[in-house]
C-alpha cells in the first residue's frame, strides 16, 4: 500500500506543476482586453435591471434619447483609418469591413500584399468579404465566380460568358491602402487628395520590440473628442487622478512643418504609485498623432522604452472603434501585464464620460484650456468641402 504521504506530495507536485504550466501559459500568451459600448458607464441602469438583456435594453434606449449636441463636425475625417490588424488578414484570406459608412473587403494575395476595394460585385451584389475567395492576384466572387484583379480592380473572369466578353462597368473600385506597424488602412478623403505617409516604428520592423497583447472599445461618441483628451489637461487630474501629472512638462502642440501639418504631438510624465504613496515607477510619455485616427504613445520607463499604438475609426457616426497594441521589449511580459491592465482602466475612465457627454461647438473655455481651442483647429483640416455631413436627424 502506498503511503499517504507520497500520495499527497505526488499531488502536490501535480498541482504546482499544473498551476507554474497555466501561469507560463497566461504570461507568454497576448492578452486581448475587449469591451462594448454597453459595458462602460451604465453601472446605474445595470444595478437596476436583473436581467442583462433588459439593461442592454435601457440603455439603447438612452442612447436614443441621448443629446449628442449642435453643429456636430462631419463624422467621417479624411486621412488614414485603420481597417483591421495584420495579423486578422492572412495570405488567402478575405475578410468583411463595415467602417466609415463604406463596406470593404480586404484580401491578401499570395504575394502578401494587402488590398481594399468595394465589398459589392457590380454583378448582383454579392458581399466578396464573406466567402470570397482569393486566386493567385485576383479576389473571386463567391456567387457567380466572377473574378477582380487585385492591382485594379478590374474584372479579369466570368467562367460561364461564352463570349468572353467583359461588361465594361464590372470594374470593382481600389481603395488606397498600407500596411504599417501590424495595421492595416484605408485612404479616406472626400476630395481625393494624395496621402501622407504614416511613420513606421523601426523596433517593431526589425522585432526588436515584440507585440504583448491589445484593448479593444466601442465608444459612443465623436470622433475628434478621442483625441482631444491628449489636448485636455485639466482632466488628467480629474479622471485619472493627480499622479498622471508628476512634471511641468506638460504640452500639446501641432507640427507646423510643411507636409507634415497632420502630425501633432504632446508630452507628459506619469508616475505609478502603491497605495497612491510610493513611486513604484515613473513613465515620461511622448505622443504622437498622425492624421485623425492614429496616436503612438512611445513611453520610457524603468523597465525600458515601449510603444503603445492607439487607431481609432467610426463604425457608424457616433460609435468609434478603438484598439490599443502593445509592443515591449522582449522579457517584459509580466510587465506588459500590469501596462494593458493599467491602461486599460484609464482608458475606461474617459471611457464612462464619452459614453454619456453630448459634443459642444462653442465650449466655455479659460485660458488654462487653450490646448482644446488649437487642437480643433488643428483637427479641422481633416474636413473638406465634400465631407459628408450629419443629417438635421440621425437615425439610430
Amino acid at each position: 500500500m502506498i503511503p499517504i504521504y507520497q500520495i499527497i506530495c505526488t499531488l502536490s507536485v501535480g498541482i504546482i506543476t499544473f498551476i507554474i504550466f497555466k501561469f507560463v501559459k497566461w504570461l507568454l500568451t497576448p492578452w486581448t482586453w475587449i469591451r462594448d459600448i454597453t459595458d462602460i458607464g451604465y453601472n446605474h441602469i445595470h444595478e437596476s435591471y436583473k436581467s442583462k438583456n433588459s439593461a442592454v435594453l435601457a440603455i439603447n434606449r438612452l442612447k436614443r434619447l441621448r443629446n449628442v449636441g449642435d453643429k456636430l463636425p462631419p463624422p467621417y475625417p479624411n486621412g488614414w483609418l485603420s481597417v483591421a490588424e495584420s495579423a486578422n488578414v492572412k495570405i488567402g484570406q478575405a475578410i468583411s469591413v463595415d467602417v466609415l459608412g463604406q463596406n470593404f473587403v480586404v484580401f491578401r494575395t499570395e504575394s502578401g500584399e494587402v488590398h481594399i476595394f468595394d465589398a459589392y460585385c457590380p454583378h448582383l451584389g454579392a458581399n466578396l468579404g464573406v466567402g470570397g475567395i482569393v486566386k493567385n492576384d485576383c479576389i473571386e466572387c463567391p456567387f457567380h465566380q466572377w473574378s477582380f484583379r487585385a492591382s485594379d480592380g478590374e474584372c479579369t473572369n466570368i467562367p460561364y460568358s461564352t463570349s468572353g466578353s467583359v461588361p465594361k462597368s464590372s470594374k470593382l473600385k481600389k481603395w488606397k491602402s498600407c500596411e504599417v506597424n501590424g495595421a492595416i488602412f484605408v485612404w479616406h478623403h472626400a476630395e481625393d487628395d494624395n496621402p501622407w505617409e504614416i511613420p513606421v516604428v523601426k523596433e517593431i520592423d526589425s522585432g526588436e520590440w515584440c507585440y504583448y497583447g491589445k484593448n479593444e472599445f466601442l465608444v459612443s461618441c465623436h470622433i475628434q473628442e478621442i483625441p482631444e483628451n491628449g489636448a485636455d489637461v485639466a482632466h488628467l487630474n480629474a479622471v485619472h487622478g493627480p499622479n498622471m501629472l508628476t512634471g511641468s512638462d506638460i504640452r500639446w502642440s501641432a507640427c507646423t512643418e510643411d507636409n507634415k501639418q497632420h502630425l501633432a504631438t504632446m508630452t507628459l510624465t506619469h508616475s505609478i504609485k502603491l497605495f497612491n504613496k510610493i513611486e513604484v515607477s515613473r513613465m515620461d510619455v511622448n505622443v504622437r498623432q498622425v492624421g485623425p485616427g492614429y496616436v503612438q504613445l512611445f513611453i520610457s520607463s524603468s523597465f525600458g522604452t515601449f510603444v503603445i499604438l492607439q487607431t481609432v475609426v467610426p463604425v457608424e457616426p457616433l460609435v468609434q472603434k478603438v484598439i490599443h497594441r502593445f509592443y515591449l521589449p522582449k522579457g517584459l511580459a509580466l510587465f506588459s501585464k500590469f501596462t494593458i491592465w493599467g491602461e486599460s482602466v484609464m482608458f475606461e475612465r474617459d471611457m464612462m464620460i464619452w459614453n454619456n457627454k453630448r459634443y459642444i461647438d462653442t465650449p466655455c473655455l479659460l485660458k488654462e484650456d487653450r490646448a482644446i481651442k488649437a487642437f480643433r483647429n488643428w483637427f479641422s483640416q481633416f474636413y473638406s468641402q465634400n465631407s459628408k455631413s450629419f443629417a438635421s436627424k440621425l437615425d439610430w
